[in-house]
């Protein structure tokens, strides 16, 4: 299996003065139980589809209802964590444990990385007496643009977040019953659909999307499951427009998921364990929850 080591390239800045990808965002792209492989010949593991394969609102979509391609990722790329715990997992980057955290920070003690920022999307899975959670990391080196749609995205409230978080998806490769469950080339508001619960720290925000707050997503989860390692699937996550002015969309970020293993995931240890209840007690950071549960999966127009 040839391993990808080189990342899709966005507007977001993540690199050194040199040229270079920092080293943190390099060690959090190869780390993980997930590998970082080849995005066309890939398997168990992840890598980055052109923004390009996915279909956005364009500058005149409310006069032409017109689309057109995404284009580069306003954030970058900086890894996957497939994990596994007795609980739920939330807010995957606080944790003492979380990798990504662990090489921000040890990047800053050295003086760099100091205006790096964090976007991770936790897709929160219930399955069997296990708890799984896919965790997608994209990061910037700079300030997200004061005023931009994203800025207005992770600075907002939970009402503003529900309204406007987007996952749009393209099934790559699957059986014909994963295509139909899932929809392909499909575009829904998570925030109406599921629970979301958003986690806002100093230098990241977190959407942990819990799958289980809904029946039929949840039902839809276990057929793609069941066949998930001939599944490959990509998901991107929009901050969706809905003024003029905010047009053209654009992609915060998205991943190509291949032919996932279940049993590949990383087992942590669930929260409520003596070690880890210490840190949640001490964490410190802002939450916004979001508690409204939904009984269906709500479509919108793209």
């Amino acid at each position: 299996m040839c391993q990808k080591r080189n990342i899709r390239r966005s507007s977001g800045n993540t690199t050194t003065n040199s040229g270079r990808t920092p080293e943190w965002i390099s060690e959090s792209i190869n780390g993980g139980s997930l590998r970082h492989v080849d995005l066309h010949t890939g398997s168990n593991g992840w890598a980055s589809p052109p923004g390009d394969v996915f279909s956005l609102r364009s500058v005149n979509y409310f006069t032409k209802q017109q689309k057109s391609p995404a284009g580069d990722y306003l954030l970058s790329p900086a890894g996957m964590d497939w994990l596994k715990s007795t609980t739920r997992i939330d807010n995957v980057l606080s944790r003492s444990d979380n990798r990504v955290s662990h090489a921000l920070r040890k990047s800053q003690t050295l003086g760099r990385s100091l205006k790096s920022f964090v976007f991770a999307v936790n897709l929160q899975i219930p399955y069997g007496k296990d708890h799984h959670s896919a965790v997608f990391y994209f990061a910037t080196e700079e300030p997200i643009r004061s005023g931009s749609l994203l800025d207005r995205f992770v600075n907002g409230d939970d009402r503003f977040r529900n309204e406007r978080f987007k996952l749009v998806n393209r099934i790559v490769k699957g059986p014909w019953i994963v295509r139909k469950a899932v929809g392909n080339h499909s575009a829904c508001l998570l925030g109406k659909a599921v629970t979301c619960n958003y986690h806002r720290g100093s230098n990241y925000l977190e959407v942990d999307v819990d799958i289980g707050s809904s029946a039929i997503a949840n039902a839809i989860l276990r057929i793609a499951l069941g066949c998930v390692t001939s599944v490959t699937i990509d998901m991107g996550f929009v901050v969706e427009a809905q003024e003029e002015e905010e047009l053209p969309e654009r992609l915060i970020g998205a991943v190509r998921v291949c032919q996932m293993e279940l049993g590949a995931a990383t087992v942590v240890e669930s929260v409520h364990s003596p070690s880890m209840a210490a840190v949640a007690r001490g964490n410190g950071l802002a939450k916004v929850n979001h508690h409204k549960s939904a009984d269906e999966i709500v479509g919108v127009n793209g």
